[in-house]
C-alpha cells in the first residue's frame, strides 16, 4: 500500500477526508476531556513523511483513537513518551470493515462506510430507534414491544420481536446486536449515531459560549444542526416514536433558537430576519423567537416592523390564552420604543487569527447561502432543471437564471432549494444578498459590492469608494474561480448588471417579482402556483398528516381558497397549527366567504396582501385604475375587448394591450395565451378590495359591476 502508516490507518478507518478526521477526532477529545483544537492544516502535516511529535494531549487522543502507539505510525516520539517498546503490528491483509453509522435526525437510516443498508419494516425501524436510543443499554422484551406497538401488543408479539431482531442481527452483524437477560442491547460506538454527535457539538457550543467565543459556538451550533435532515425518526410508526419525534424537535428548536441569538449577537441580523419570520409563524406562542424577531428588525432599522411584532404578539397572547407578554418581550417592546441603547447593535467582531497560528489570516470560503426551507414541497422536475442548467457554469458563456413570480409564490424557497442542490459545482463559494426590491429601502449595488468584496477576503481598506471601481474589482477576484451568487428579491437590470460575475466558471441566480427584460442573456423561469397535490402535501405538512387524513375534502377546500399560493396556504397553516381546537372545516368555511378571505389569510405581521401591496404600489396612476377596475369583471378571464370596455375604451383602442401587458410584467396580471389575461383568485380579492375601498364600498360589493362601474 503507498502512502505513510499514519495515512494508511486513516483510509482503513474511512477518516482520509479531513472534515470525518476532525469529527472523529473532537469525539474521542471530548470523551477524554481533551482539548478539541486540531486544523486541517495539521492533519496535511501528519499525513507526510517523517511527521512531527504532537503534543502530550494530541498524542493521547490519535492513540486513543488508532488503539496503537504512535510511533507505530511513523510519528517521531521521544523515547521517554513511548507507550511501549512492542513491535508495530503486522498490516492485515484484508482492511476491517467499515463502521457502521446510524441516523435519526431525519429518515432513520443505517451505514456501513458508503453503503446505505436497509432499514427494514416500519417496526423493525421502531426496534432499531428504541434499542438505538438506549444508548447501549440493555432494553427488556417488555419495552421493546412496547416501543414497537404501544400499549396493545399483538398475541405473538414476543415471538415477532425475536423474528425482527434476528433480521436486525443479520444486517448489522452478530457483534453488534447481543441478547441479555432476554432482552436486546445494540452495542456500537457513540459517535455511531448522528444524535451523539450532534449532541457533542452541542456540548462544545455551550463551552465556546461559557468561554467568550461565540464565533466558534455559533460554528458549532451549524455543524449540529447540519445533520438534522428534517423530520427525527422519519418513517417510524407509534407512540414512542411520536413521544421520541416530539423531543427531538423541540431540542432542535431550541438549538436554532441558541444559534439565532449568536447571530444577534455577532451583528448577523439581517441574515436573521427571513428565518426568525418564519419561526414565529411556525411558532405563534413563543415569546423568545418573537423577542428575537423584534431585535433583529429593529437592529436593521426597521423599527415600525418591530414594533408591529410586538402588537399582533399582544393581541394573538389575549386571543388565544387570555395573558398578556411576558416581562422580556415587554421590556424589550419598551426598550424599542425609546431607542434605548441596550438594544443597540452589537459592535463588528474584530477577525482574529486562530490560536497558536502565527501567520497570516485567510478568510473562509464564502458560504453565505440561508438554510433552505425544511418544509420545502414539490417543484422537483424545476429543481433538477435549473441544478443542470447551473452546473453547465463551466461552459463559454456564464449562466444567469431569473425566476419571476406573484408574491408570496416561492421564488425564493426555491432558489434556496436550487442553490443547495448546485453547491458541490462551485468550491470556491457561494454568495448571498437581499436586494429588499425597490424604493427607498433597497439594497445599492456599491454596499452590495462591498460586502462581497470582503466576503471573498478583500481587505476592507482595499475596497475602492466609487460602485464601477469596486464592480470591477470583484469581477478580477471573481476570475478563474467557481462562484455561485443568488440575489433575491430584485427590481431592475441597472442595479443587478454590477452585481453579475464576469467570466464562465460562476453563475447568478435571481429572483424577482418583475420581468426583468432589461437583463441581457438571463434565462427566464415564471414560476407557477403550486398544483393541487403539490399543495394538499404542503398543507398537510404543516398541520399535521393525522389532521389532514381525517378531513380530506376540508383540506382541498382550504388550498383551493388559498389559491395553490404557498404563502397564503402557510399562513393558513400556521393559523390552525395556533389553534388546536379549530377544525380544517371551520377554517375552510371562513375562507369560502370572499368578503373576508384576505383578512383571514394573516399570521401576526405576516399576510398575503403584504406580497401584492408593493407591486400595486408601484403603479402609475392609468396603470392602478386598470388594475382595480379589470377585477371587477367575473369569469376565469378576459379578451382585450372585455377590457377596453371595462376600462372605457374603445375596444379597437391600441393602447389596451400594452397596458395589460405593463401589469403582467408587474405579475399582478397573468396571460395565458396571446389576447388573453387572468387573474389569481388572491390578487383579483385584493384588487376588488383596494377598489372597494377607492369608492367608499365595501370589497365584496363591487362583483359584476361591468362598464357601469368603471369609474376607477
Amino acid at each position: 500500500m503507498r502512502g505513510t502508516a499514519f495515512s494508511r490507518a486513516c483510509e482503513q478507518r474511512r477518516w482520509a477526508r479531513p472534515a470525518v478526521f476532525l469529527m472523529a477526532y473532537a469525539t474521542v477529545a471530548t470523551r477524554l476531556g481533551e482539548p478539541q483544537e486540531v486544523t486541517a492544516r495539521q492533519f496535511h502535516r501528519w499525513r507526510q513523511p517523517g511527521p512531527p511529535c504532537p503534543q502530550p494531549s494530541a498524542q493521547r487522543v490519535l492513540e486513543e483513537m488508532f488503539d496503537t502507539p504512535l510511533h507505530h505510525l511513523g510519528f517521531d516520539v521521544p523515547e521517554h513518551r513511548r507507550r511501549d517498546n512492542a513491535a508495530p503490528p503486522a498490516a492485515a491483509a484484508e482492511p476491517p470493515p467499515a463502521a457502521l453509522r446510524f441516523a435519526v435526525l431525519g429518515p432513520v437510516r443505517v451505514r456501513r462506510g458508503e453503503e446505505t443498508l436497509a432499514a427494514g419494516r416500519p417496526q423493525e425501524r421502531a426496534l432499531l430507534c428504541a434499542l438505538l436510543l438506549r444508548r447501549g443499554h440493555t432494553a427488556t422484551a417488555q419495552e421493546l414491544m412496547d416501543a414497537v406497538w404501544g400499549g396493545k401488543p399483538p398475541r405473538s408479539a414476543l415471538a415477532t420481536l425475536r423474528t425482527y431482531a434476528f433480521q436486525l442481527r443479520r444486517t448489522l452483524g452478530p457483534r453488534a446486536l447481543v441478547s441479555d437477560s432476554g432482552g436486546y442491547a445494540l452495542h456500537v460506538p457513540p459517535e455511531a449515531l448522528d444524535l451523539v454527535v450532534c449532541e457533542g457539538y452541542e456540548a462544545q457550543a455551550r463551552s465556546a459560549r461559557a468561554a467568550g467565543d461565540p464565533p466558534r459556538a455559533r460554528k458549532l451550533l451549524r455543524k449540529a444542526l447540519a445533520l438534522w435532515d428534517g423530520e427525527p425518526l422519519g418513517g417510524v410508526p407509534g407512540l414512542y416514536a411520536q413521544a421520541q419525534r416530539a423531543r427531538l424537535a423541540e431540542w432542535r428548536l431550541t438549538l436554532v433558537q441558541t444559534r439565532l441569538e449568536l447571530d444577534l449577537e455577532l451583528g448577523h441580523h439581517t441574515e436573521a430576519i427571513a428565518e426568525l419570520t418564519a419561526l414565529s409563524v411556525e411558532h405563534p406562542l413563543r415569546e423568545r423567537l418573537r423577542a428575537l424577531q423584534m431585535l433583529a428588525l429593529y437592529r436593521s432599522g426597521r423599527q415600525a416592523e418591530a414594533l408591529r411584532v410586538y402588537t399582533d404578539t399582544r393581541h394573538l397572547l389575549a386571543e388565544e390564552l387570555g395573558v398578556d407578554p411576558g416581562p422580556e418581550l415587554t421590556e424589550l417592546y419598551q426598550n424599542v420604543l425609546c431607542a434605548s441603547p441596550a438594544v443597540a447593535r452589537p459592535p463588528a467582531p474584530r477577525r482574529r487569527p486562530p490560536a497558536g497560528d502565527t501567520g497570516p489570516y485567510v478568510s473562509p470560503r464564502p458560504a453565505q447561502l440561508p438554510a433552505e426551507p425544511p418544509d420545502f414541497t414539490g417543484r422537483a422536475t424545476l429543481v433538477h432543471r435549473l441544478t443542470e442548467q447551473l452546473s453547465c457554469a463551466q461552459g463559454a458563456v456564464m449562466p444567469v437564471l431569473a425566476v419571476r413570480g406573484l408574491g408570496g409564490v416561492g421564488k425564493t424557497a426555491l432558489a434556496l432549494r436550487v442553490a443547495h442542490a448546485a453547491r458541490g459545482h462551485f468550491p470556491d463559494g457561494q454568495l448571498y444578498t437581499d436586494l429588499l426590491g425597490p424604493g427607498p429601502g433597497a439594497a445599492h449595488p456599491g454596499a452590495v459590492l462591498g460586502a462581497f468584496l470582503r466576503a471573498l477576503g478583500i481587505p476592507a481598506a482595499a475596497v475602492p469608494a466609487g460602485t464601477s471601481e469596486r464592480a470591477a474589482l470583484y469581477r478580477s477576484t471573481l476570475a478563474g474561480r467557481r462562484v455561485l451568487v443568488l440575489l433575491d428579491n430584485a427590481h431592475d437590470g441597472t442595479r443587478i448588471r454590477p452585481l453579475l460575475p464576469g467570466a464562465p466558471g460562476c453563475a447568478a441566480l435571481v429572483t424577482s417579482r418583475a420581468r426583468l427584460a432589461d437583463l441581457d442573456g438571463a434565462r427566464p423561469l415564471d414560476l407557477e402556483v403550486m398544483s393541487p397535490e403539490e399543495a394538499l402535501t404542503l398543507f398537510g405538512h404543516a398541520i399535521g398528516e393525522e389532521r389532514a387524513e381525517a378531513e380530506p375534502a376540508a383540506c382541498r377546500d382550504t388550498v383551493a381558497a388559498c389559491g395553490f399560493l404557498p404563502l397564503a396556504i402557510r399562513i393558513a397553516a400556521a393559523r390552525l397549527s395556533a389553534r388546536p381546537a379549530w377544525t380544517v372545516s371551520a377554517l375552510a368555511a371562513r375562507l369560502a366567504d370572499e368578503r373576508g378571505r384576505l383578512d383571514e389569510l394573516r399570521m401576526g405581521d405576516l399576510t398575503v396582501t403584504s406580497c401584492f401591496a408593493p407591486a400595486y404600489g408601484r403603479l402609475r396612476p392609468d396603470r392602478a385604475r386598470a388594475f382595480r377596475l379589470l377585477a371587477l369583471a367575473d369569469g376565469p378571464d378576459l379578451s382585450l375587448a372585455t377590457a377596453a370596455a371595462l376600462l372605457g375604451l374603445d375596444r379597437c383602442d391600441p393602447s389596451v394591450e400594452p397596458l395589460l401587458d405593463s401589469l403582467v410584467d408587474s405579475a399582478l396580471l397573468e396571460s395565458p395565451a396571446p389576447g388573453r389575461y387572468r387573474y389569481h383568485d388572491l390578487v383579483r380579492l385584493y384588487a376588488r378590495q383596494e377598489h372597494g375601498a377607492l369608492i367608499g364600498k365595501a370589497p365584496g360589493t363591487v362583483r359584476g359591476l361591468g362598464r357601469a362601474s368603471a369609474t376607477g
